[in-house]
């Protein structure tokens, strides 16, 4: 099967991806971190960038926001040949010390039965996990350069539908933080045989309410910087 999506070539995209949801960010990774960075897909804007990082090809690509915007990135990455794909994106807090610009490695995302996953896997749970080799690098490095927690995500697929309801059964569960792709991406990778990790910065909370109000690229651009590096560091590492 080719990609209907992603214009990319065989042999334009690196089997080492960073997967952002934000145009934006891609581009800071491909113009500040990637040597000879070339775009090389721009369709719908799903950016994908591919250049170099301390001389190993490495991509970057825009995954959109939500499970099957992103699911169809992730699958078209590996057919087009990647072999290691890390998310660096944004998350809320659901507890108060995993505080506003600190880091979460996700050790695992929880999901609700249907929506995306469940039209690959109809009433079953798959595994939601990331590659555990990729995850505690990325731990090392992430705490090298940030505050960083670890611990499990919940991916849901309603951005507006976090109410205290939902707050209070993910907190009570051991969920340290909500975002929207991860367990998309996990679940993916051990289907399609290709190592998966998260690194999300805390951009709101949803137990402070004075940090409710979701800070976006600009503001979060240093502690981006921060974690770009420590996912490119993991990803040069990773055997593929």
């Amino acid at each position: 099967m080719k990609p209907q999506h992603l214009t990319a070539k065989p042999g334009e995209v690196a089997e080492r991806v960073i997967a952002v949801g934000d145009p934006a960010r891609a581009r800071m990774v491909a113009e500040n971190y990637l040597e000879d960075a070339k775009l090389v897909s721009d369709n719908r804007d799903l950016l994908v960038f591919t250049g170099k990082y301390k001389g190993v090809p490495v991509s970057v690509a825009v995954h959109g926001i939500g499970a099957p915007s992103a699911a169809i990135v992730f699958e078209e990455l590996a057919m087009l040949g990647a072999k290691a794909i890390v998310r660096l994106g944004t998350a809320g807090s659901l507890r108060k010390d995993v505080d506003v610009t600190h880091a979460v490695v996700a050790t695992g995302a929880a999901y609700y039965h249907g929506g995306t996953l469940g039209a690959y896997a109809p009433g079953c749970c798959l595994p939601n996990s990331p590659d555990p080799w990729v995850t505690v690098e990325l731990y090392k490095n992430a705490r090298e350069l940030l505050p960083t927690h670890s611990g499990p995500v919940v991916s849901t697929d309603a951005f507006y539908a976090e109410d205290e309801h939902f707050i209070e059964f993910w907190s009570k569960r051991g969920v340290i933080a909500v975002e929207m792709e991860c367990a998309t991406l996990f679940s993916l990778g051990w289907m399609r045989g290709f190592k998966t990790g998260a690194l999300l910065i805390i951009a709101d909370s949803l137990v402070e309410p004075s940090k409710k109000d979701l800070l976006h690229h600009e503001q979060l651009a240093p502690v981006m910087d921060k974690a770009t590096k420590a996912v490119l560091e993991t990803l040069i590492n990773v055997e593929v």
